[in-house]
């Protein structure tokens, strides 16, 4: 039985996962930004998160709902830095082993960081083409360690999903009602996912890279597509760098995602660097994905529309180049 065999995310899970969350930390800001063309855009601040990425939000959602026993088995996840980061920080305050699964090709802030939170990182080779889902799965079959998947699992969508309710209620607030659009950074969908659930009268756009766009395939197709990994570019989304979606995702987002945006690597550096001018905010490539399809114009955008900035985890030298070389 697998974790995604147990239940299906809800609506009213997403509103489980919202208090919890907001039992522990402060709502991220949601800050108006005018673009070139003259459009205001909402962007919600997740960069900000203890983490610095969204994923801090599934990964509490999941761990505080393991049982006594499940919780001294421990965890193990499956991350190329994000998740990586936010599973660690919640098993650290619930008293939890954490082993995660990461590339030896992750940034090195996120290993570095993932380390310091007390987890325990196996390394595995991502160009080699190793299977990381086999990997963890072993962990899971000799430690007898529970899985938290970064996407495909209820908890961690309805988690994510929180962001969305944080969304709602603040552009109620200062944008004059809901969001009648959200544009989501996307790897394997448990973000827009959760969304899609959190505010079912929003349209929901999930943004990929360039190369590394199977759920945008999987939405015009009506099934899910696979990223060839044999022949995938490299990108310097690593927090979006997934194979594939999965069902438990793929059933939400076929029935609420009319469409997915494709950008380029030269739209994520363009968006990095107006987050970087206007909002003066340090933002990775893959945060920085559903910014770069609406500043390209690849996604409308109508003054109630929401931009997730998901994560902020980016080393230093990289962002530098980002910022003094132009496209």
């Amino acid at each position: 039985m697998t974790v995604e065999s147990l239940r299906s995310p809800t609506h009213a899970g997403v509103l489980r996962a919202a208090e919890k969350v907001a039992a522990l930390l402060p709502q991220t800001p949601l800050l108006p930004l005018d673009l070139p063309n003259g459009d205001t855009v909402w962007c919600k601040v997740e960069s900000l998160q203890p983490v610095g990425a969204f994923k801090i939000r599934g990964a509490w959602h999941r761990l505080t709902d393991l049982t006594a026993d499940e919780r001294q088995r421990g965890v193990v996840g499956v991350s190329s830095g994000n998740h990586a980061q936010g599973v660690a920080w919640a098993a650290r305050r619930l008293g939890i082993p954490a082993t995660i699964v990461m590339p030896n090709d992750a940034p090195a802030v996120k290993l570095a960081n993932t380390r310091a939170l007390g987890a325990e990182v196996v390394i595995y080779d991502r160009p080699g083409g190793v299977d990381r889902d086999a990997v963890a799965q072993r962990l899971v079959d000799e430690r007898g360690m529970v899985l938290v998947h970064a996407y495909g699992d209820p908890w961690v969508i309805e988690g994510q999903g929180s962001m969305g309710v944080e969304i709602a209620a603040q552009m109620e607030q200062r944008a004059g009602g809901p969001p009648t659009r959200i544009v989501a950074c996307c790897g394997g969908g448990g973000l827009s996912a959760g969304l899609a659930l959190a505010c079912p009268d929003a349209e929901i756009v999930p943004v990929e890279p360039e190369g590394w766009d199977d759920v945008c395939r999987s939405l015009a197709l009506g099934e899910i597509q696979r990223v060839d990994l044999a022949s995938a570019p490299p990108t310097a989304c690593d927090a979006l760098q997934t194979p594939s979606t999965r069902p438990i995702n793929f059933a939400i987002l076929k029935a609420r995602c009319a469409y997915g945006a494709v950008v380029t690597p030269a739209e994520v550096r363009a968006a990095q660097r107006l987050a970087f001018d206007k909002l003066h905010l340090v933002i990775e490539p893959g945060g920085a994905a559903a910014l770069a399809a609406v500043l390209a114009g690849k996604v409308p955008s109508d003054g109630r529309t929401a931009v997730t900035l998901t994560g902020g985890n980016v080393d230093a030298a990289a962002f530098a180049k980002v910022l003094t070389t132009f496209d």
